[in-house]
């Protein structure tokens, strides 16, 4: 048997407007099986729409999630996915959340971020492949103010705070003085220290039951890296985290390493046809590859992922993708990294 252990991390899967669910990894499923874990963002609630019709009754909820018929869950299954994480901003509302887990339970795949009480939202999932421990945990910065976050005796999302504000500009070179009304702020944002400490408290004890740490957080605005992410993916890793798994703008985002720890700030959508606003259309992904030799990282890497007009999830090989590797390139710049493209993949270094 191999000593090596292959991960793959995928982003936003959202299964709403899968009609047949042998469709949308059947491409890409030989690629994923190959793997010994496969992780992913499940962006909806495996939920029956006519159940959403009793829920939608109810005052309190706004509605604001995204549910795909249980039916289409069978495609996680078929594409060989281990784990998901389902604490975002699309899984909402308690009877959706635990129809999905109920679901997931029934296809074998094992879920983080969600649960009937906030224990159960907090606590991570460990899989064990090849003599490792692989734990897996989620929480998610996008989410609703109306009865979303699990509470004592709630069922919700596993939430991580974080706040904004707004500072008044300062520059250097006095191109605009400090007391101009009206002046662009900088925005600010951080993270809610209780919260934060809550996090690495999980993380520690997860790491002392496993060899391998990933903590998966849906979170981010458009492409820059807030300081609230930063803040947060550099204190996961400082409790023990290994990987550290990006998502919530749907696009790719910038990678760093901390400590020869890999960040995917953002890894962007894996499937995601439409909506309950709009169809999606020649978006483009990514999707994260890690080898351990034994507990010992070795390579990291990524595909461009892309679904085609037929609904099939594409891992797009490198050579082609000369415009989206640049654009990962450039957004990552800042923290060194460096991009390689070997082969089909395009392998990530730090500086």
């Amino acid at each position: 048997m191999s000593s090596r252990t292959h991960i793959h991390l995928l982003g936003d899967i959202n299964l709403l407007g899968v009609e047949d669910a042998t469709v949308p990894f059947h491409k890409v499923a030989p690629a994923l099986k190959g793997a010994d874990a496969v992780f992913a963002n499940l962006e909806c609630c495996l939920f029956d729409p006519a159940e959403k019709r009793e829920m939608m009754r109810d005052d309190q909820s706004g509605f604001e999630g995204l549910y795909a018929p249980p039916a289409t869950g069978e495609a996680l299954r078929l594409a060989g996915v281990h784990v998901v994480g389902n604490a975002n901003n699309q899984n909402y509302g308690a009877p959706a959340i635990l129809a999905s887990n109920r679901c997931l339970d029934e296809l074998g795949i094992a879920h983080a971020g969600t649960g009937p009480n906030i224990a159960a939202a907090r606590a991570p999932v460990i899989i064990e492949c090849k003599g490792l421990k692989i734990g897996f945990i989620q929480r998610t910065s996008q989410y609703w103010p109306n009865n979303h976050e699990a509470g004592e005796r709630a069922a919700g999302v596993a939430a991580m705070k974080a706040y904004t504000a707004y500072q008044p500009p300062y520059y250097k070179d006095n191109r605009i003085p400090p007391n101009r009304p009206g002046a662009p702020a900088k925005v600010i944002t951080w993270t809610d220290p209780d919260y934060l400490a809550e996090l690495k408290t999980d993380i520690a004890a997860l790491k002392s039951r496993c060899d391998i740490v990933i903590s998966s957080h849906h979170w981010g605005y458009a492409e820059e890296v807030l300081q609230y992410q930063r803040e947060l993916a550099h204190a996961a890793i400082d409790a023990g985290a290994d990987i550290i798994m990006g998502h919530g703008p749907h696009f790719p985002l910038a990678i760093e390493f901390y400590n020869a720890k890999p960040i995917y700030y953002g890894l962007g959508m894996f499937c995601f046809i439409r909506s309950n606003k709009k169809a999606h259309r020649g978006w483009t992904g990514m999707a994260g590859h890690l080898t351990f030799e034994r507990k010992t990282l070795t390579e990291t890497a990524f595909s461009i992922v892309r679904q085609n007009e037929s609904g099939e999830v594409l891992l797009s090989p490198a050579p082609g993708e000369t415009e989206a590797i640049a654009r990962v390139e450039k957004l990552s710049q800042m923290f060194g990294t460096r991009l390689r493209t070997e082969g089909d993949r395009v392998r990530v270094t730090p500086a």
